[in-house]
């Protein structure tokens, strides 16, 4: 079933007629994700929008790196790369293994390689 109405505020990303398709929207809603996985999914991509973190993200890449190392490529001290790793960790996107004195990051799992992957594949495009 079909619903319109005329409407004539015409802009580029708007329709020139409205028309609600309201089986698109029913099988959207059928499809939608709980709110609290939404929020998550949000919060996952927010996180990941940081430059800096972002930065941390691509250098674990190649394999594990200690917080000396991370500190050394994104040129921050070991207590701001310790603060954004963190934040990292709280949405497992990163985790660590301790050696003796030395803690090692690495990519949670892969998955958010996947998310790195696609997103580079997407820009340049």
């Amino acid at each position: 079933m079909i619903k319109k109405n005329a409407h004539s505020a015409c802009t580029p990303e708007t329709c020139d007629v409205r028309v609600v398709h309201l089986d698109r929207v029913a099988r959207a809603k059928a499809e939608a994700i709980a709110e609290k996985e939404l929020d998550r999914l949000a919060l996952t991509y927010k996180i990941m929008g940081d430059p800096t973190r972002l930065k941390i993200i691509m250098a674990l890449r190649g394999g594990e790196m200690c917080v000396c190392d991370i500190a050394a490529f994104v040129g921050l001290s070991e207590s701001a790369v310790s603060h954004q790793l963190r934040r990292l960790r709280e949405l497992s996107l990163v985790r660590s293994r301790r050696d003796g004195q030395i803690l090692y990051y690495t990519l949670d799992d892969k998955h958010v390689l996947e998310l790195v992957t696609i997103g580079l594949h997407h820009i340049k495009e």
